[in-house]
């Protein structure tokens, strides 16, 4: 991961300079894996987020906020227990590794001073947070507790001394030296890749850095060691030696680097990362800026998609069944069309029951329903009497007859229900904030497709928002992510005289042209189908069909589920649903 050792230096460093000496006074503890620490110091309240993430660990100051759980942690509770109102000593490095200490004096019960380290581990899925009595070393709590069955090379649990996350054998690279390098080069296995020798021998080097060494001597980063010319370790050693000397002076550059769209963050580091060239680089005057923009969207995309994973999983079971509901209700009303042949078997089989013999399979028998009064083949149960089989034959008739009525009302249900679903998942894919799914949660359990209890609603309740594009002609364009915001788009939010858009008779955001002064342009028009099309279920289709018309013209059903209306006068436009064009769409942070 690209925040290595280096990055992680010169978040201590920013940490140092801004929050030394503050005092703690607020920790909450949003995620059940994240922590966050308001801190005032020097007139200035910082907010500092803690993560041991599996998949984003992570420490910095950041300016974004996040809903608190009602009731706080077990480990929220301990943390405030022992270190608000707190006084900020020392923040450190351990070695060059991404593990760092933040040193707090504060009050004990007996309003004695007590000082705590408070113990961040940057680790991937073995990342922790962990709080000791700096004096003793012995753990108080962490928020991951590690059992001798999850790890036996190290525990993590109350009362026992805290131990240092092994190093294996990596060097530091801060003492590191020609000779020393040249050594380890020449003890490498000569079919290393030469990247992957930086990162597998020096503690806090990225393959990132490793890459960016390679880069800045010119040297192929998929070339085996073994290869290496003298002139071309002697270039490494330099190139090598460079970084070091940028971290030993502590001299960062934060850098984010943009994908070529420049929508999204490719990657990210303390120090100029030159091998992604200039076009696409972001310079920033702050460690923590960069890690807030960069993790932001990346951090609640990944939780996104793990929270989301067994509602779509759910909804995926229920939709498939929904669909075969429907095939067979279609087969079995193909069936029930056919109804009538039934009854003109009974009538004929009762009306020739003399001319039957018991136990026959089958008999032909002249049809007094056509005018040649032509004979029909009609199949026989021959374990029962004629009586009997014109009997079954009057009873099936009557069943399909009223399935037939019962069908024509179930199917159109059905098909709404498939709907609905579908339109679920597309929803639940649109979600770029935790809280929309929250929000597609507690409809689902409203409608019953999830167990659970809806939640009351606050009085301060928190209500997600929809995307906010700007056309190229000045038009407010918006687009629902979800079904509650659907609704609210459409119901509640545009105007009669606003333009309505929806993908034709398929799964998708509801999209809102807000109508100034004069007439909506054909360019705004095409850019918002192509924003209904990227955010529907067709998103990977071709010339697709949208359709639009005035809020006017659209209704709600009684009854209806969220999400769900009908409309009517409208046109339709054919877009094929481009991403470049939406990436390069002003966006509006509401």
């Amino acid at each position: 991961m690209s925040l290595d050792g280096i990055v992680t230096r010169a978040i201590v460093k920013e940490l140092k300079d801004t929050i030394l000496g503050g005092r703690i006074d607020k920790i909450y503890q949003p995620e059940k894996d994240e922590i966050l620490i308001n801190i005032y110091n020097n007139g200035k309240n910082n907010r500092l987020l803690i993560s041991a993430s599996s998949n984003n660990p992570r420490i910095y100051l950041t300016q974004s906020t996040k809903s608190n759980p009602t009731t706080p942690p077990m480990f929220c509770m301990l943390l405030r227990k022992h270190l608000t109102g707190g006084i900020v000593l020392n923040i450190e490095q351990y070695q060059m590794d991404r593990v760092l200490f933040i040193d707090i004096s504060s009050l004990d019960e007996l309003g004695q001073p007590s000082e705590k380290r408070l113990i961040i581990e940057i680790m991937g899925k073995h990342s922790n947070i962990i709080l000791t009595n700096k004096d003793s070393n012995k753990i108080v709590d962490s928020i991951k507790r590690v059992s001798h069955d999850m790890s036996r090379i190290r525990q993590v649990l109350p009362g026992i001394s805290y131990e240092h996350p092994p190093i294996k054998d990596k060097k530091n690279p801060l003492n590191s030296n020609p000779d020393e390098l040249n050594s380890l080069l020449d003890e490498c296995n000569s079919n290393t890749q030469i990247y992957k020798f930086f990162y597998t021998n020096y503690i806090g080097i990225s393959p990132l850095i490793g890459k960016e060494v390679c880069f800045n001597s010119r040297i192929d980063i998929d070339r085996p060691v073994g290869s290496l010319m003298v002139n071309e370790k002697e270039s490494l050693l330099n190139s090598f030696a460079t970084i070091v000397d940028v971290v030993k002076k502590d001299i960062y550059k934060p850098v984010l680097i943009k994908n070529d769209f420049g929508a999204d963050y490719l990657d990210f580091h303390a120090i100029d990362i030159n091998q992604f060239g200039n076009q696409n680089k972001v310079i920033l005057n702050s460690i923590s800026e960069v890690l807030d923009r960069y993790y932001l969207k990346n951090d609640t995309s990944d939780r996104i998609s793990q929270k989301s994973q067994s509602i779509k999983k759910s909804i995926q079971t229920k939709l498939e069944r929904s669909l075969n509901k429907l095939s067979k209700q279609k087969q079995e009303l193909l069936e029930s069309e056919d109804r009538e042949k039934y009854k003109v078997y009974a009538d004929l089989i009762s009306a020739n029951l003399y001319k039957i013999e018991k136990g026959s399979s089958e008999t032909q028998l002249e049809n007094f329903y056509t005018e040649n009064m032509e004979k029909i083949r009609i199949p026989l149960d021959e374990r029962y009497s004629p009586a009997k089989n014109a009997q079954r034959y009057y009873k099936k008739y009557s069943k399909l007859k009223n399935a037939h009525s019962l069908l024509l009302e179930q199917i159109p249900e059905t098909e709404e229900e498939i709907n609905y679903l579908e339109n679920v998942l597309v929803s639940i894919d649109n979600c770029t904030e935790v809280i929309e799914l929250d929000e597609i949660k507690e409809e689902l359990i409203k409608e019953g497709y999830l167990k659970g209890n809806p939640k009351k609603k606050k009085k301060k309740e928190v209500i997600s928002k929809p995307h906010h594009y700007i056309s190229s002609d000045g038009f407010h364009i918006y687009v629902g992510k979800n079904n509650k915001q659907n609704d609210y788009l459409t119901l509640r939010f545009a105007h009669k005289e606003d333009l309505w858009l929806h993908i034709q008779n398929m799964p998708g955001s509801h999209v809102i042209i807000a109508k100034k002064n004069g007439d909506i342009s054909d360019t705004s028009l095409e850019e918002a189908a192509n924003l209904a099309a990227y955010y529907s279920k067709a998103k990977n289709s071709s010339n697709v069909a949208i359709d639009y018309t005035e809020r006017k013209n659209v209704k709600k059903p009684k009854n209806a589920k969220a999400g769900m209306v009908i409309y009517e006068n409208f046109n339709t436009i054919f877009v094929t649903p481009n991403k470049e064009q939406i990436e390069k769409m002003e966006k509006v942070e509401d």
